[in-house]
């Protein structure tokens, strides 16, 4: 049977020797190029160690830049180090703000910090101060240090507000046995200059910037990751160059160098090659690009969702149903005027603010640059010009992600 060869070679597993260890979780023993930048955070929160309350810290650079993985190995370096006996505790909690469920609401989040801290609330139902009052009140049962690191803060604050970074910062006037501090992290290098100078102040008392990894320091990485993940000699040579130069690309990005290697060993083993070749990477790299763009499409906002659904409402309807939305003739094309429309509708259809044309057309824009649609500019003569746009995604991902917009947004079509 079919089924049995296909299990059977997957049994045998001639590629990976411990595949966890390319997974985002993962903390190494020794993290390259990163030694200033872990050198500061713990000189920033080694006051714990004597019981003292640290400075709130704030991280920030792109994403794959190493500033989840410093934090999380000074955590478990700290956590080692406080001795049973002490006169303190020392709660180290790490939650990440762009998990569905975690920061759509204020009172989501405190109820995530409880679980963590080892109590329980109801999911929905209880006023937000009694859920307040209720991590108060479980945080100050005892004399302990709190410092809690907030990943992806930004999500947040785009879904709610900053005031909840200000409560956050300024509770410590109100705890009597327990002292409190908060380490943020974004990827938004911008993020701080747009909070309420305030919260900035009381979040950003230290900050530090980790740059981006260039294509010889993600090589590196990449080579010392691979000795553990990989049998010896399955590598053809030339895939962790390509690797690095595919991630250098984009922005020094080590976790999307470190996913194109463990989707590249991935797609060798189901072709049932013994090597990791230079196709097997080209084909990740177009495998994360798909779900890159899924991505970016789920955490936009939600006038961006709009716009978008609009052009793939209007490009359907354009389309003969047996054709691609993806055709080289003038079907499946559409204007800017008619986008417009369209989006005025949907808006006042489910009761969402209507953007100016100008701020929708930057919107447009925006999805261009992001490789989701191509527009051209085009001559009507005496009618002067106008743009057209067209889907440059395949019709399977247009679906996925008119899908995703339906279910995020919940409105009338």
């Amino acid at each position: 049977m079919e089924l049995d060869s296909i299990f059977e070679s997957f049994s045998k597993n001639v590629i990976f020797r411990d595949k966890s260890i390319l997974q985002t979780n993962y903390v190494p023993k020794e993290i390259l190029y990163r030694d200033n930048e872990i050198k500061q955070i713990a000189s920033i929160l080694a006051p714990v160690l004597r019981g003292e309350k640290p400075s709130n810290l704030f991280l920030y650079g792109k994403t794959g830049t190493g500033k989840t993985l410093s934090i999380q190995y000074i955590q478990k370096n700290l956590i080692n180090r406080v001795k049973e006996g002490s006169d303190f505790k020392l709660r180290i909690e790490y939650v990440n703000c762009k998990l569905k469920k975690v920061s759509d609401t204020e009172y989501r989040i405190l109820a995530e910090l409880i679980k963590k801290l080892g109590g329980n609330i109801p999911a929905t139902g209880l006023p937000t101060e009694s859920v307040y009052n209720k991590f108060i009140e479980l945080i100050d049962s005892e004399k302990q240090l709190v410092v809690l690191i907030l990943d992806e803060i930004d999500q947040t604050v785009k879904k709610i507000s900053d005031n909840f970074l200000y409560n956050l910062t300024r509770l410590n006037s109100e705890l009597s046995k327990t002292r409190l501090s908060v380490v943020g992290i974004s990827n938004d290098l911008t993020f701080l200059d747009n909070i309420d100078p305030r919260v900035k102040s009381s979040l950003s008392e230290e900050e530090i910037v980790f740059p981006p990894y260039n294509a010889v320091q993600l090589r590196e990485i990449l080579k010392m990751r691979s000795k553990e993940v990989f049998k010896q000699g399955v590598m053809q040579e030339g895939v962790i160059e390509k690797c690095a130069g595919f991630a250098a690309r984009e922005h020094g990005d080590a976790r999307r160098a470190l996913d194109l290697l463990r989707i590249a060993g991935e797609l060798s083993e189901r072709d049932g090659s013994k090597k990791i070749t230079i196709k097997h990477i080209d084909e990740a790299n177009s495998k994360i690009e798909r779900d890159k763009i899924l991505e970016t499409i789920s955490t936009s906002p939600k006038q961006f969702q709009i716009v978008l659904y609009s052009i793939i409402n209007l490009a359907e309807r354009k389309n003969k149903p047996q054709k691609s939305l993806l055709n080289n003739n003038r079907e499946g094309t559409v204007f800017t005027g008619e986008v417009y429309g369209h989006y005025q509708k949907l808006c006042s259809q489910n009761n969402f603010e209507v953007l100016t044309s100008r701020r929708v057309n930057d919107i447009i824009h925006e999805f261009m640059m992001l490789g989701i649609i191509d527009v051209k500019i085009i001559s009507k003569g005496r009618g002067g010009r106008m743009s057209e746009i067209k889907l440059t995604i395949t019709e399977s991902l247009i679906n996925k992600a008119k899908k995703l917009i339906e279910d995020s947004l919940n409105f009338k079509k």
